[in-house]
């Protein structure tokens, strides 16, 4: 249990909410019966499976607190609130800076320019981690690069414009994925970012992951009142959850991608976790999916300071704190959306 921002966040699976007083309750075997006073706190987002007590729920929507529900694997379940929903402001909000250019572009600049600046650290601090067994030039020399784009970024006069620099960086970033993956070379080599579908393992990895990091963006966006089909970088498509996608964009190279090197180099995932389909695409099979899954919830438990807030938290709340910090940037609490810049 931790509060950030204002919001309490209950992360113990077997946590129980309750109203005690003015206090909101959390009961837990771990922890025993901790109360934090609710005329304090704008949110809770609970990632128990117990739940809260109608009392609590009612004393919620009658103050105007955030209660919001959470599966432990991050799955955005429900949210409380009252006959009128006040975030219906929010998403008013939310929907007129998207059908506007400019404040669309204002907020695709802040997701792209995280986006190149994390992939850029990236690259620096694998070539100065492993000086030894890679050609740490060509690194140095793709990171200065790509530390020209987060000026051009900044300086974009259109979406599409900005769209363009991102996809070059991403092919510099890219053209040195291969030399990352140190172990299993001869199984797990990397010639180009496939899709729809993955054409080899390392990619079936990298899909396998942007796929729950999208999800736990798109459930982070959900707890905060947000419409996670609407963004403001990738265009409206029926189906699409255009926001989560933005909203991942910053996290996919210090996240994702780091994590699929991890289990690559760390040998914790191996050729028999994946079949070979007739089409030539490659998928993690179920006892892959396992695997992955088990180490991906592992990650999230991981602790690191928040490098805006200032916080120490799990890798899992990040979607959810950088969402939070979107919704108070669409309702004008602060001036500017602060990316995620990895430390």
């Amino acid at each position: 249990m931790r509060k950030l921002l204002n919001t309490l966040y209950v992360t113990s699976e077997d946590a129980w909410l309750s109203l005690d007083g003015g206090n909101v309750a959390v009961s837990c075997s771990e922890t025993g019966k901790r109360m934090v006073p609710l005329h304090i706190l704008e949110g809770i987002v609970s990632f128990s499976y117990r739940g809260a007590s109608p009392s609590l729920m009612g004393e919620c929507v009658k103050r105007g607190i955030q209660l919001s529900f959470f599966s432990p694997r991050g799955r955005y379940l429900a949210s409380a609130s009252g006959t009128v929903d006040g975030n219906v402001f929010l998403r008013r909000q939310q929907y007129r800076y998207a059908d506007d250019e400019k404040s669309s572009l204002r907020f695709a600049q802040n997701f792209i320019y995280g986006k190149i600046y994390n992939a850029r650290y990236f690259l620096l601090k694998f070539g100065r981690s492993y000086a030894m067994r890679v050609n740490q030039k060509v690194f140095n020399d793709a990171a200065d690069a790509m530390k020209k784009m987060l000026k051009e970024a900044q300086d974009a006069k259109s979406v599409e414009e900005l769209m363009g620099i991102e996809g070059t960086a991403a092919s510099i970033y890219f053209s040195l994925f291969d030399q990352m993956v140190l172990q299993q070379k001869n199984d797990f080599s990397f010639l180009s970012r496939t899709r729809r579908p993955p054409m080899d393992r390392v990619n079936a990895l990298l899909s396998f992951s942007y796929t729950l990091l999208a999800n736990d963006c798109a459930s982070a966006l959900q707890g905060n009142g947000l419409d996670p089909y609407v963004g403001f970088l990738h265009a409206d498509r029926s189906g699409r959850r255009s926001l989560a996608l933005d909203l991942m964009e910053e996290l996919r190279s210090v996240y994702a991608d780091r994590f699929v090197l991890t289990l690559i180099n760390n040998r914790m995932v191996a050729p028999a976790d994946f079949d070979l389909q007739e089409s030539g695409a490659v998928l993690l099979n179920e006892e892959g999916r396992r695997r992955f899954l088990q180490e991906w919830q592992k990650k999230k438990t991981e602790i690191i300071t928040h490098p805006f807030i200032k916080e120490k938290m799990p890798w899992g709340l990040v979607p959810h704190i950088q969402a939070l910090l979107l919704a108070r940037c669409i309702r004008g609490d602060i001036e500017e959306y602060p990316p995620f810049f990895w430390k």
